[in-house]
């Protein structure tokens, strides 16, 4: 069921640049160096980037010389596997805590509050509790669309008014997680403050907040990116690594663009893992992301 709702979020894209790539890869008989430039040129065109690019072509040339492909009807497969493995990441395991603090960042407009929602109502869904702290306070609107997702999904929403200290709403909620002996606090934060010095500072005042609190914590840093963005994602993706100590990304809006590609270069260039994708509006509507279903996707028509 997960690889259908994966498969069918990257129908766009699969149906750009993979959907030419598998037309042109199958249409040739012999693997010459004609042909993989222009699977070069493809790639590049859809977002996968420049750098990520060339070093998948270079990984495709070394392999193609060392086990002497030579049929066209092979490379598909060679591609295939390169991509899983540029996207493979080992998986952490880390010890659980209660509660455990997920801190969400990331600029207005790539659908960070519905992702808060959407991570909600997933750990609802495992039988966890789940406590959501409104601390994007600059925006009248996030935190009323925070509160109306709580009670969807049926989550406590740690609130104050709108241009209160962010910092202050944080600590409220960690103390009441920590007395309910609540499993999941997740953490919205302001997209936007008058300059990135500033979020990037009120992020950090947040982040020893909640270490003050819990040791350890925040226990996971989670980026959320638009898949819309193309490349100007993965720019944006650097400024928040720097200062904000991102650990995972939540990648939205899979399923409006044919940029999915991009997922390759936030891999490649961040050395971050992609976690989580969002394939639709409604609640239901995330994936963990796998490596695998995601390039079965990516070529679902080979």
């Amino acid at each position: 069921m997960a690889f259908a709702k994966t498969n069918d979020g990257l129908k766009k894209t699969r149906n750009g640049v993979f959907a030419r790539l598998t037309r042109l890869v199958t249409a040739k008989r012999k693997i010459d160096e004609d042909l993989l430039e222009e699977i070069e040129e493809l790639l590049i065109a859809g977002d996968v980037g420049v750098d990520t690019t060339l070093f998948l072509l270079d990984n495709i040339r070394a392999r193609v010389k060392k086990e002497r492909y030579e049929d066209a009807d092979e490379l598909d497969g060679l591609i295939k596997d390169e991509i899983s493995t540029l996207l493979d990441f080992p998986e952490e395991q880390k010890e659980t805590v209660k509660p455990n603090v997920i801190l969400v960042v990331g600029v207005n407009g790539t659908g960070k509050t519905t992702s808060i929602a959407k991570l909600a109502h997933y750990h609802k869904s495992q039988g966890k509790s789940v406590l959501l702290a409104a601390g994007d306070t600059f925006r009248a609107a996030a935190i009323e669309q925070l509160s109306i997702w709580g009670e969807r999904i049926g989550c406590d929403v740690v609130k104050h008014q709108q241009n209160a200290d962010p910092a202050a709403v944080v600590f409220d909620a960690v103390s009441a997680a920590k007395a309910r002996q609540t499993d999941y606090v997740i953490v919205d934060t302001a997209g936007r403050l008058h300059t990135k010095v500033n979020l990037m500072s009120e992020l950090e005042k947040i982040r020893k907040i909640i270490e003050r609190q819990i040791p350890g914590a925040p226990h996971e840093v989670i980026l959320v990116l638009d898949a819309g963005n193309g490349q100007n994602a993965v720019s944006q993706a650097k400024q928040f690594i720097k200062t904000a100590h991102v650990d995972s990304i939540f990648l939205t809006k899979l399923d409006g663009t044919a940029r999915g590609g991009v997922v390759l270069s936030i891999k490649r260039e961040l050395g971050i893992p992609v976690k989580y994708i969002g394939l639709g509006e409604k609640m239901e509507d995330m994936e963990l992301f796998n490596p695998r279903e995601f390039v079965k996707g990516l070529f679902a028509s080979l």
